[in-house]
């Protein structure tokens, strides 16, 4: 088990937090059970079900202009780990940081100007614009409008939480 995604009262996601800390809040009465695995934790006198997604019992208002640090980790969450020239999803260790207008043309480093490239279509594009490189943009880059989108960018790791996110 990796991790157990934290729901607010209104069932928006807020966090992945381990399963020590979820239990924390379970026996705290701070949370509850909402999905849980089949495996279960038992101590002397009790027993609880491993919980794979929690919910706050009270609402915690969050902030929706958060300022998100522009990061490899937060661009590579945003795009969703896909090359956004062509589209391919080689893996994190493949994929590259692209300015689409590139910094010596005064391209800055800002959310609306990088975007997640496969190292081929970096090296293709190099130190031209995408129009002149003959690429085309999957999707205009921006800044996220969730933090919560990028804070759970491993939010593959349980099919239980895709109805959630």
């Amino acid at each position: 088990m990796n991790g157990v995604l934290v729901l607010n009262a209104s069932f928006e996601p807020l966090n992945i937090v381990s399963v020590r800390r979820a239990i924390v809040l379970l026996l705290k009465e701070k949370a509850e059970v909402v999905e849980a695995a089949q495996a279960k934790i038992r101590a002397e006198r009790f027993h609880i079900d491993v919980p794979l997604v929690i919910r706050l019992v009270t609402f915690v208002p969050i902030p929706r202009r958060l300022p998100l640090p522009l990061s490899r980790r937060t661009v590579l969450a945003r795009d969703l780990y896909t090359c956004q020239y062509c589209g391919a999803q080689p893996g994190r260790t493949e994929l590259t940081i692209d300015h689409v207008v590139p910094r010596s043309r005064g391209g800055g480093t800002n959310w609306e100007n990088v975007v997640t490239a496969c190292g081929p279509c970096n090296r293709r594009k190099g130190n031209r614009t995408p129009d002149e490189a003959n690429l085309k943009l999957l999707s205009t880059p921006g800044r996220p409008r969730f933090v919560a989108v990028v804070m759970l960018s491993e939010a593959s790791v349980h099919e239980v939480w895709s109805k959630y996110l």
